[in-house]
C-alpha cells in the first residue's frame, strides 16, 4: 500500500490506436489521481483508410458505454456479418467466413462432424455455410440486431465497417470530455534517465512533456519503442510476403452488403469495405511481384464506382517488436507490430493491448514480472493470428502466378502445420489458450479453401443416420427462413 503510483501517462500519437488508448484509460483510471496527455500532430497523417472490425469490438465499446446507433452515425458505419473470400482456393471459388457458429453441436459430437459423416455418405446436405445464420443473412443482404437470448437469432454475431478517421475523431471527443489533454506537436526526441527509462519527450518547438508511463502509438515509426529504447523487430515476410498496400475510395455503386470482400489477385488480394458515404477499396500485394504503379493500375481497373479520392500507398513488414513493453514504454497498434488486414485484426490487437495494459498496470517500480507477462501474452496472440492468416495463403490450389505457387509450396510454422494435419486426418480443431479465432473460423477457411478431411469423428456414428439427416435438413430450412425474415441491411441502417 506504500507503492508510488503512476501519475502521468503520455500517449504518443493519435489516430485509432492513440485515441482508443486515451478513451479506455480515461474511463478506467481515476482522473483525480492520473493525468493523461496525448501528443499528435495535425501535420502528420494517420494510416487509417477505413476499417473492418470483428465482434470483439463490442466489448471495447461497451466498456466505454458507447451507444451503437450514435457510433454508426458518427463513423458512417455499416454492419458486418463476415468476410466473403473470392478466388482464394481456386479461380472462381467463393466462400464466406461468417461470425457465429455452424449448426447445433450435440454434447458428444460437433455439428460439423455430423455434416462430414452425411457428406461421406453422399447425402445432399449442401454447403457448410448454409448452416450458419450470419452467412445466410449476409448473402441475402439481411441484417438485424437480435434481441433473443435463445434460438437462431441468438447465434448471429456481427461487427462493423467504420471510417477509422471518424472513429478516432469520435473517441477524441469522448476522451477530451473525460479530461484527456491533447497537445498538437511533433516529437523531436526523448530524454532518458541513466537507467534508460524515458523521462520526457521534447517537441520540435522546444516544449517538454514529462511522464511516468509512455504509450507509443506513433505507427510504423515506433518513435519511442524503436527510436528511444531500441527494440528490434521480428520479420515474418517469409510467411506473409505481402508488404505493400494501396487504398483508393469510390462512391458506392449500389447496395451496401453486410460483409467485407477479400478478392485474391495475382500478386496478393483486394479489399472492398462498404461504408455509408463511400466504398473503401484497396490492394494488398507483394512488391517482389508488383511495383506500385502496376498495383494502382490494377486497383483502378477493378473499382466499380466513381473514384472519389487519391491513392494512398502504405509500406509495411508483417511481424512484431521483440518486446512490446520495454522499460516504461508500451507499444500499442502499429508501433508494436502489424499483420496484414485480411481478417480485420488491427483494431482488435489495439483493443487487447489496451486491456492487457490495464490488467497489468504498473506503479513507478515497473516490476519486470508485469512487463514479461505483457510481452509473452502479446507475442503469443500475434503468433496465433499470424498462423490463421498464413492458412489462407497456404491452402490454395492456384498456380496461375509465381506468387501463388510460392505460397502453396512454402513451409509453415509447426503450430499451423499441426492444426492442418489434425483437420486433414479427421476434421478435428484444437485451439490454445484464449486463441482469438474460434473453431467456426478455422472450419470456415479450411473447408472454404478445399481442405477436406479424410474421415470424420467416429462418435458421429452413434447417431442413427436417418435421424441425423432429418434434423440437419430441417435446421437448414429453419436457418434460411429466419434469415429471410430479417430486414434488408440498408433499411435496417436507415431505421437507426
Amino acid at each position: 500500500m506504500t507503492r508510488d503510483p503512476v501519475r502521468r501517462v503520455v500517449i504518443l500519437g493519435g489516430g485509432t490506436s492513440g485515441w482508443m488508448c486515451a478513451a479506455a484509460l480515461s474511463r478506467m483510471l481515476d482522473r483525480e489521481q492520473v493525468s493523461i496527455t496525448l501528443i499528435e500532430s495535425s501535420d502528420i497523417g494517420t494510416i487509417g483508410v477505413g476499417e473492418a472490425t470483428i465482434p470483439t469490438i463490442h466489448t471495447f465499446n461497451s466498456l466505454l458505454g458507447l451507444d451503437e446507433a450514435d457510433l454508426l452515425r458518427a463513423t458512417q458505419g455499416t454492419f458486418k456479418l463476415g468476410i466473403k473470400f473470392d478466388d482464394w482456393g481456386r479461380l472462381g471459388d467463393s466462400y464466406i467466413h461468417p461470425f457465429g457458429s455452424y449448426g447445433i453441436d450435440r454434447p458428444e459430437v460437433k455439428f460439423h462432424q455430423m455434416w462430414l459423416r452425411l457428406k461421406a455418405a453422399a447425402k445432399k446436405v449442401g454447403d457448410i455455410g448454409e448452416y450458419n445464420v450470419s452467412a445466410v443473412a449476409a448473402m441475402l443482404n439481411r441484417f438485424a440486431v437480435g434481441s433473443a437470448t435463445r434460438g437462431l437469432g441468438s447465434t448471429i454475431r456481427y461487427a462493423y465497417h467504420i471510417d477509422a478517421q471518424l472513429y478516432a475523431r469520435y473517441l477524441r471527443s469522448y476522451s477530451e470530455g473525460r479530461g484527456v489533454h491533447r497537445i498538437d506537436g511533433i516529437v523531436s526526441h526523448a530524454e532518458q534517465r541513466e537507467d534508460g527509462f524515458v523521462a520526457s519527450v521534447v517537441l520540435k518547438d522546444g516544449r517538454r512533456v514529462e511522464g511516468d508511463l509512455f504509450i507509443d502509438c506513433s505507427g510504423f515509426r515506433g518513435v519511442l519503442i524503436n527510436g528511444a529504447v531500441g527494440v528490434g523487430y521480428e520479420d515474418w515476410t517469409h510467411w506473409l510476403p505481402c508488404d505493400r498496400a494501396v487504398a483508393l475510395p469510390c462512391a458506392n455503386p449500389g447496395s451496401l452488403p453486410p460483409y467485407t470482400r477479400a478478392i485474391a489477385d495475382h500478386a496478393g488480394w483486394r479489399w472492398r469495405i462498404p461504408l455509408r458515404h463511400r466504398l473503401g477499396n484497396g490492394y494488398v500485394y507483394s512488391s517482389a511481384e508488383l511495383d506500385d504503379e502496376a498495383a494502382e493500375r490494377r486497383l483502378r481497373e477493378t473499382i466499380e464506382g466513381e473514384i472519389t479520392g487519391e491513392p494512398r500507398f502504405i509500406r509495411f513488414v508483417a511481424g512484431h517488436r521483440h518486446k512490446l513493453w520495454e522499460r516504461n514504454v508500451v507499444a500499442i497498434g502499429l508501433a508494436g507490430g502489424f499483420i496484414e488486414p485480411l481478417e480485420s485484426t488491427s483494431i482488435h490487437l489495439v483493443q487487447t493491448g489496451i486491456a492487457r495494459l490495464i490488467l497489468l498496470f504498473p506503479d513507478k517500480s515497473f516490476n519486470p514480472a508485469l512487463r514479461d507477462e505483457f510481452n509473452k501474452s502479446s507475442i503469443l496472440e500475434y503468433e496465433q493470428i499470424r498462423d490463421f492468416i498464413i492458412l489462407h495463403y497456404k491452402l490454395t490450389e492456384r498456380d496461375d502466378s509465381p506468387f501463388w505457387r510460392r505460397c502453396r509450396a512454402m513451409p509453415v510454422p509447426d503450430s499451423l502445420g499441426q492444426k492442418i494435419e489434425l483437420f486433414r486426418d479427421g476434421g478435428r480443431i484444437f485451439r490454445f489458450k484464449d486463441e482469438m479465432f474460434t473453431e467456426s473460423s478455422w472450419l470456415a477457411v479450411m473447408l472454404g479453401q478445399g481442405l477436406v478431411p479424410e474421415t470424420y469423428d467416429p462418435v458421429a456414428n452413434s447417431i442413427p443416420q436417418d435421424q441425423m439427416l432429418h434434423a440437419i435438413l430441417a435446421l437448414r430450412q429453419e436457418i434460411r427462413k429466419h434469415a429471410q425474415s430479417l430486414p434488408d441491411h440498408e433499411q435496417y441502417l436507415a431505421s437507426l
